[in-house]
């Protein structure tokens, strides 16, 4: 493998639009400036994105402008594809070289009705590779504690030295989640081919069909939970 261009995983990009007002007031908000190493920041952003950005799928938009960093961190709310874009943007801020990760995995976080939207327990799903160390870590800053305890799961975690990459197995031990398929790391959103995935995998999901990219459905995946929130 070539050696990355750590400028050009630092610099602003279309979607990763760190230079962005709401961005840079999502990253000052963290408190992730105050940190003094680089994977000190990486960890308080991990957290404000996966606690601070609502996990939701029902209402959101896979349009161009809705997937910028900018656009996230405004609406407060999206699922893997934005909250990682958030992220990757909101480390790069920092001095943290980052990259968009885009895979298939099998058992992800759903209620039956999402289930039945995506159409079945295949999702398509992005998480962040940050450089740190000299190495690069994958990181999953997607599902929000509360949610997870609503569906039985522990939250993932990351210290900034180990990947943090997937529930393997719920609370209770039952097998969670497997990786099948990885589409590697890239600079910024490959917007078209990401988009003709997603319409070719889960169809049911886009409420304008295959030529729209609104999500259908409103609603709530807390409201959906086996344990009703707190």
């Amino acid at each position: 493998m070539s050696t990355p261009d750590f400028a050009e995983l630092l610099r602003p990009t279309e979607f990763l639009d760190h230079d962005s007002p709401e961005v840079r007031d999502f990253v000052a908000r963290s408190g992730a400036l105050e940190e003094t190493t680089a994977a000190g920041k990486a960890v308080r952003l991990y957290y404000a994105v996966r606690d601070g950005v609502d996990y939701e799928v029902y209402g959101t938009s896979l349009e161009r402008a809705a997937l910028r960093a900018s656009s996230v961190a405004r609406a407060g709310k999206g699922f893997c594809l934005h909250k990682s874009v958030l992220y990757a943007a909101a480390v790069r801020s920092v001095g943290v070289p980052s990259r968009l990760v885009y895979a298939d995995v099998r058992n992800h976080l759903a209620s039956e009705r999402l289930r039945r939207m995506v159409g079945g327990e295949v999702f398509h799903h992005g998480l962040v590779s940050v450089h740190l160390d000299g190495r690069w870590t994958r990181v999953t800053p997607v599902f929000n504690g509360l949610l997870c305890r609503l569906y039985g799961m522990t939250p993932l975690e990351f210290d900034g030295t180990a990947d943090s990459v997937y529930h393997p197995y719920d609370a209770q031990g039952a097998r969670q989640m497997e990786f099948l398929t990885d589409y590697g790391d890239h600079a910024d959103v490959p917007y078209e081919r990401l988009m003709a995935r997603m319409r070719a995998k889960h169809p049911g999901m886009f409420a304008e069909g295959a030529a729209g990219a609104a999500i259908s459905g409103s609603g709530s995946l807390a409201d959906e939970a086996p344990v009703p929130a707190p």
